[in-house]
């Protein structure tokens, strides 16, 4: 389901991480990173990015309402608006804020389109790169002209993924390869690319992952709560699980619950 030109949308994620991210990435000043809580980092690069993608989002598609990760930080009840009928942005500005301060490569932007509390559109944005993997509602997954699709079913064994501490010992022992890349959207780029078959996340937050569950589905992939719901754009506890199809999942989902 096509809301907005994905293209333009596109464009305008570029230019804000051009003009706004990659001009501070190794080159923040210690008054430019704060913390909002123990252990969450804020960068300049993290408001204003938002601000600007705020404002050009809500240009292109007049009457929508935007939930953005530091508004949200700002004033929970920024959440409230998930539930309106309408239109609704959700944007990570920097995705992996603690990787981008420190250095790492290892960050991107992130915004989803929301449309009675369904997503129905997503974008992916790897600043450094120049890359953007985008998907619409029933058109697929895509990034430029190639189309994305998520690697086929196969044994446990073989699997590469990404999981929290907690289930790591029983993963260990079942899978090929553990990945911590700290960036959920580097995670589902790598699930939509075929490098990574499997990611478990535990925290829910929708900014993170709104877009990258619509880009799984549209590239062939599998995904659920926990207690085997669907995935929907709220916050929400208990963990999610994406594979590459229902066998796997039933086969994980023993190893990941608490």
């Amino acid at each position: 389901m096509t809301i907005v030109d994905p293209s333009r949308v596109g464009s305008v994620i570029r230019e804000v991480a051009q003009s706004v991210i990659l001009p501070r990435f190794r080159r923040l000043a210690a008054s430019e990173v704060r913390e909002k809580r123990p252990g969450d980092l804020v960068t300049v690069a993290d408001t204003e990015a938002e601000r600007d993608l705020t404002r050009r989002l809500g240009d292109l598609l007049p009457g929508s309402l935007v939930v953005g990760e530091e508004s949200v930080a700002a004033d929970a009840a920024v959440l409230d608006r998930l539930a309106d009928d309408g239109p609704v942005w959700i944007i990570d500005p920097v995705d992996g804020t603690a990787n981008f301060a420190k250095g790492s490569e290892l960050f991107a932007v992130i915004v989803a389109l929301v449309v009675d509390g369904r997503t129905v559109q997503g974008w992916i944005h790897d600043p450094l790169a120049d890359r953007t993997a985008i998907a619409a509602a029933g058109d697929g997954a895509w990034m430029s002209e190639r189309r994305l699709k998520v690697s086929p079913e196969g044994p446990l064994a073989t699997m590469a993924g990404s999981a929290g501490w907690r289930a790591r010992a029983l993963l260990t022992k079942a899978v090929a390869r553990l990945v911590n890349q700290g960036s959920a959207a580097h995670d589902y780029l790598a699930l939509v690319e075929g490098r990574m078959q499997f990611a478990h996340f535990r925290r829910l937050r929708p900014w993170d992952h709104a877009a990258g569950v619509l880009l799984h589905q549209e590239a062939g992939g599998y995904s659920a709560l926990m207690d085997g719901q669907p995935y929907r754009p709220q916050p929400a506890n208990g963990g999610m699980l994406l594979t590459p199809g229902r066998a796997s999942w039933d086969a994980l989902a023993p190893l990941v619950r608490d």
